[in-house]
């Protein structure tokens, strides 16, 4: 690896490599230099080379070299320039969308897949390169932004599902590390109305792309990252945002059959329209209002199935309760219910608030014809006409462009789904059977099937009671009431019958009370308690079959989620081994054209360097072959002129050797003569009584100062020494100190622990245990006796802890434990103490010197 003390060589030597082809070799030396350290600070030439390092990059496709090179730039610009960094990365994005392009334009390539078209492959790392380095740093957000608009563009451009869909997780997790990593310098701040409106666009053509790509899973996700937002920041955004909010959900849930919450998003849509709008005309007003209407109205009138269980109401209700905040954005108060988000409050709400006086003529009429009035035989032939108008109606908003066009047609299905429903329970009311016939002539603007296939579902939800025989070609319809209710028709018979009997059997001339009708309220009552129990029986039954059904439910929701985890598994399996495939493919035939391409790149250059080695030798033998006739031509010419410049030199060097030996004996002369005069001069001198005395003045004075320095210099390195000596022995006796005073206290703690075990073993033991000497002292001078060992010179102490002074007498003090006393106190006998060691012989001798 080349090293570059001057960024501008390292440019100027990738420019010389790029002129003769070696367009790597030239890269490798800029990512040397970008990655040495020496270009860790930034400086203006560092620009040049990045960019022409990202052409580099872009030429050869190597997306790795660039985002090594972004990194390192990224971090030397941090602090100083980073619009110079803002700079090379728009053009590595822009001279990698021109590649693909130009490719496109030129090959016509099937774009169905990345690897047809290597360009659009770079292309798409490049925008996932420049997102991961832009990630999550402030400085960088709006650069960041106008990336994640090009890669939505690119996806939608080329219908690039799957990669909208990682583009859309990726961006997703540097939101979500945002909160994670709250604490990382030149952290984008969310609640600076800069940022949020930046993370707020980037969401929304997120949501726009995902519609128009029909992704709309992703799209309702992207619903809930700008809801997420908006609950973090805790802010509403603009009303033109908004509007794209509300649009984009009316698509998805329409999309997905929630009719229910594409009704209340149009509710939300016409209400903003409504208030921020002025310019909003009447006719479309209308439109908007008919819209909503209509989208109530295609609600289905019924809800969960007959049969749920009390998770699938639990998991409904939580499902209505996001969707309330999601279509409400937290400015209304949250449902606490399931039944809040029906089809009867948004009817109610829409009455109350005057979306209904705001639409056409055509859709009161057919709301009043399908909520309020009851004419059942009349219902489909007053409703046909109405629908036909309806789907005629629609058209692009002229004073609402944010808004996509209305087209009122496509409510016509739902709308004629709601007619039949309400049909059929118009006539369950009225007939208890009825013709196929004549119940399809209800119906003209459907099929019978149809019809057949609406009923099927209303009686799955409880909706209407009905039986279809087509072996007879009759309806029938029945009661929606308790099992038990229905125990009262033959109740009624029964009686009715038993009267009659009683009338044939007992005239009506003759009294109740003069006959006697044996056994008559004994056999009543067991009638009674048979019924009862025939009906305890049933209600047993009944829950018994329910119960093994819930049971039969719930094994068979087990087996298909089962199934279905074991399906996905293996089909998780499968197209990871497809795309292992495919990627081991891809990089044997990556590897293959890259070999060859190296086989005939180096094929090439052997060829050009034999073809260049060839004619250097030419060239040489040619240029061998002119030196040598010149040369001896040369020489042939010049063999006169120089033995004549030669004999020339000759004769002038003999002249000048002449003159030269003249001129050093007449120097030699002269200097002979000056010595002489010289000599005689300080004879003369020498000869004085003058010279002689001021000779030995200055020869004293110079042994006086010589002297006077010695004394000087002797005197300093003895107070030098004699203050090491002090310290050494200050040190020394500290050291002393210290030795005797943890001596004394380990002894101390010894006689303790000794004591301690003798007053254990008891008082027989007592008499004869030992008491050392500075217990019997002190208890001499407790009592006042003379006969204190230690003298009067140890003062009294008390307490256990409190350690006796070092004095004259004690173990570590005294003159008796140590040779002399205090004697080694004074100076001599600290010299006789250092006179017997081996260092006081070494002071003499320093002090000698």
């Amino acid at each position: 690896m080349a090293i570059f003390f001057n960024p501008e060589n390292a440019l100027k030597r990738a420019e010389e490599l790029i002129n003769v082809g070696q367009k790597q070799d030239a890269l490798q030396v800029l990512h040397d230099l970008i990655t040495s350290r020496g270009f860790r600070a930034w400086q203006k030439p560092h620009e040049k080379i990045m960019l022409r390092f990202v052409e580099l990059c872009v030429d050869l496709k190597m997306g790795r070299f660039a985002k090594d090179g972004l990194i390192q730039y990224r971090n030397s610009c941090q602090q100083v320039n980073m619009t110079s960094f803002e700079e090379v990365t728009n053009q590595l994005v822009r001279l990698a969308t021109e590649k693909a392009e130009e490719a496109l334009d030129k090959e016509a390539l099937d774009v169905d897949g990345l690897e047809v078209t290597p360009w659009l492959k770079f292309l798409w790392e490049t925008y996932r390169t420049v997102l991961e380095i832009l990630r999550n740093n402030s400085k960088l957000q709006a650069l960041y932004a106008i990336t994640a608009h090009k890669a939505f563009q690119f996806c939608k451009k080329y219908k690039r599902p799957t990669e909208f869909r990682r583009l859309c997780e990726t961006m997703r997790n540097n939101l979500a590390n945002l909160d994670k990593y709250r604490d990382q310098r030149d952290r984008p701040d969310l609640t600076e109305p800069e940022t949020l409106q930046l993370y707020l666009d980037t969401r929304f053509e997120q949501l726009k792309v995902a519609t128009e790509l029909g992704l709309w899973q992703e799209a309702f996700r992207s619903v809930e990252d700008i809801y997420g937002l908006m609950c973090v920041v805790k802010k509403t955004p603009k009303s033109s945002l908004l509007v794209v909010y509300y649009s984009k959900l009316t698509e998805i849930f329409w999309t997905s059959s929630s009719h229910l919450y594409h009704a209340y998003a149009w509710l939300k849509l016409f209400s903003l329209q409504k208030n921020f709008n002025k310019k909003l005309s009447e006719k479309d007003l209308q439109l908007l209002a008919s819209s909503v209407v209509l989208a109530a109205l295609s609600v289905p009138p019924f809800g969960q199935a007959r049969g749920a269980s009390r998770l699938e109401f639990e998991t409904e209700k939580e499902g209505n309760l996001k969707m309330a905040n999601l279509i409400g954005f937290n400015l209304e108060l949250k449902f606490e219910s399931r039944d809040m988000l029906s089809r009867e409050s948004l009817l109610s709400e829409l009455v109350s608030s005057g979306v209904l006086s705001c639409a056409t003529q055509e859709v009161k009429d057919l709301y009043h014809q399908l909520e309020h009035e009851f004419h059942p035989l009349d219902l489909g032939s007053d409703t046909k006409p109405l629908l036909d108008r309806i789907s005629k109606l629609g058209g692009k908003l002229s004073t609402a462009p944010s808004l996509p066009e209305v087209q009122l047609s496509q409510y016509v299905p739902s709308l004629k789904k709601l007619a039949t429903l309400k049909l059929l329970q118009h006539v369950s009311k009225m007939y208890q059977t009825i013709r196929i016939e004549f119940l399809a002539q209800l119906v003209p603007f459907l099929d019978f099937s149809d019809v057949e296939k609406i009923s099927v579902e209303a009686v799955k939800h409880n909706f209407i009671a009905m039986k279809v025989d087509h072996v007879k070609g009759f309806v029938t319809f029945g009661n929606l009431g308790n099992e038990s209710d229905g125990l009262s028709d033959p109740l009624t018979i029964f009686a009715e019958t038993m009267n009659k009997v009683r009338a044939m059997l007992f005239p009506a001339s003759s009294k109740l009370g003069d006959i006697v009708v044996p056994n008559l309220e004994e056999t009543v009552e067991k009638e009674h308690k048979r019924l009862l129990a025939r009906q305890s029986f049933i209600e047993k039954r009944k829950e018994e079959q329910e119960r093994q059904l819930l049971e039969m439910e719930h094994e068979e929701e087990k087996r298909k989620l089962t199934l279905r985890m074991q399906t996905e598994e293996a089909e998780q399996k499968r197209l990871a081994s497809e795309v292992e495939e495919r990627r081991r493919q891809r990089i044997l035939r990556e590897i293959e054209e890259r070999e060859l391409e190296k086989a005939k790149a180096l094929l090439e250059n052997t060829e050009n360097h034999q073809i260049k080695v060839e004619e250097m030798e030419r060239k040489l033998l040619k240029l061998a072959k002119r030196m040598d006739h010149l040369e001896r031509a040369k020489r042939e010419e010049s063999t006169p002129l120089i033995e004549a410049a030669y004999q020339q030199r000759l004769v002038e060097e003999i002249e000048s050797h002449e003159q030269e030996q003249q001129r050093e004996v007449e120097l030699s002369r002269e200097r002979h003569e000056s010595e002489l005069k010289e000599k005689r001069r300080v004879t003369r001198m020498l000869s004085s009584e003058s010279f002689v005395e001021n000779m030995v003045i200055f020869q004293n004075r110079v042994i006086r100062l010589r002297e006077a320095e010695f004394e000087r210099q002797k005197r300093e390195k003895e107070e030098h020494l004699q203050a090491r000596k002090q310290e050494r022995d200050v040190k020394r006796k500290k050291i002393y100190y210290l030795k005797c005073e943890e001596e004394r206290i380990r002894k101390l703690q010894e006689e303790e622990e000794a004591r301690k075990q003798r007053d254990a073993a008891g008082p027989s033991q007592s008499s004869a245990k030992y008491i050392p000497k500075f217990r019997l002292s002190q208890a001499t001078e407790v009592s006042g006796s003379s006969d204190d060992q230690w003298g009067s010179r140890r003062p009294q102490h008390s307490g256990r802890n409190n350690a006796p002074p070092l004095v004259e007498g004690d173990q570590c003090g005294n003159g008796g434990e140590r040779p002399g006393g205090d004697s080694w106190r004074s100076e001599e006998g600290r010299y006789a103490f250092r006179s017997g060691s081996p260092r006081s012989s070494f002071s003499s001798r320093t002090s000698q010197r």
